[in-house]
């Protein structure tokens, strides 16, 4: 890696000389302005709307232009010649809690490695007392002729320093937040941590990658090698769903769903679930009613059956009467 910054970092009578480094490198196919007709490259002309003539790099300077209209011009010379106290220096102002940093605060990121052997010592020093301290160093640094604030802190084995902007620099967020008045139910708050849940299950921040810049790198070939342009299908537009617990629903279960199955946007869900409802309760109605009325039969059939063998055994008991009438007069007959 190339060196970006030597100096050292101070704090008391302690110096530890280091060399600075780019931590990160921004990927991205660097696309250029051309003649849409024929390709051709599209130059930018440094030109002076004063006298209308082409200017030079060694000829372009700085200006600030007020109110009124009037043009400071500063030159490079003067801007490097500017006294910056922490021209060579990270100069350590304090050591903070890391948790007193605002995220929104952090810039640029580049690592910081000792100079030379005899600032080893000194550099390791530095490193394991912030990490069993477990602070950070908020410091100041001047790159590019321009002083920042940057926090000084450890990552693995190495030191490193983020560029930070300016207390003043943040934006006020104002009533940008919803109002006091919004809550969310137990239930909903259930749901949404059942839901980041099944989102994280086998996540892998190292499998990710810019899907918009392989893309457009396929687009680039196609042109290049005359092969029809691919096309790609882009996700709907989620519908504008009311229902915060049927969306969180819909959208667990689509978190959980396997490839390849198709899912289904969270207002159709909550439909679907309405009209399954529905359904549910109407077939359980037509079942109960035939219920009834098969029970009704059974009954009736059961009182039928009943009441005919009683009208039965009365019959057979009637004629088993007159049987035995009948043989007792046929008896007192033939005795006389």
């Amino acid at each position: 890696m190339r060196t970006m910054w030597k100096g050292a970092i101070g704090f008391g009578l302690v110096s530890v000389p280091v060399r600075l480094y780019a931590a990160v490198q921004e990927h991205g196919l660097r696309l250029h302005q051309v003649h849409d007709e024929d390709g051709g490259r599209i130059h930018l002309k440094r030109v002076c709307e004063a006298c209308g003539e082409e200017i030079g790099y060694e000829h372009i300077a700085k200006g600030y232009q007020d109110d009124e209209g009037h043009t400071a011009v500063v030159t490079q010379d003067e801007l490097a010649g500017l006294p910056l106290p922490s021209k060579k220096l990270i100069d350590v102002l304090a050591f903070v809690d890391s948790d007193r940093i605002d995220p929104l605060q952090l810039s640029s990121g580049y690592y910081l490695a000792p100079e030379s052997a005899a600032a080893d010592k000194p550099y390791v020093l530095l490193r394991e007392t912030l990490k069993q301290t477990e602070r950070v160093a908020v410091t100041k640094i001047a790159l590019r002729t321009r002083e920042s604030l940057a926090l000084l802190r450890v990552h693995g084995d190495l030191l490193t320093l983020h560029t930070m902007y300016w207390p003043d620099e943040i934006r006020d967020a104002g009533d940008l937040a919803p109002p006091s008045s919004v809550t969310v139910r137990p239930q909903e708050l259930k749901m949404a941590t059942s839901l980041m849940d099944t989102l994280s299950e086998e996540f892998d921040l190292e499998e990710q990658e810019d899907e918009y810049e392989i893309a457009l790198g396929e687009l680039i070939n196609a042109h290049l090698s005359d092969r029809p342009v691919p096309k790609k299908e882009t996700a709907p537009a989620p519908d504008n769903v009311i229902d915060l617990m049927a969306a969180l629903q819909a959208s667990i279960d689509s978190a959980a769903r396997k490839p390849g199955e198709k899912a289904e946007r969270p207002g159709r869900t909550a439909k679907k679930t309405a009209a399954s409802g529905k359904s549910a309760r109407s077939t359980a109605k037509k079942s109960a009613a035939p219920q009834k009325r098969t029970a009704g039969k059974k009954k009736t059939a059961a009182s039928t059956a009943s009441t005919g063998r009683k009208t039965t055994a009365k019959s057979t008991t009637a004629k088993t009467a007159k049987k035995t009438a009948a043989t007792r007069k046929s008896g007192r007959r033939a005795a006389s």
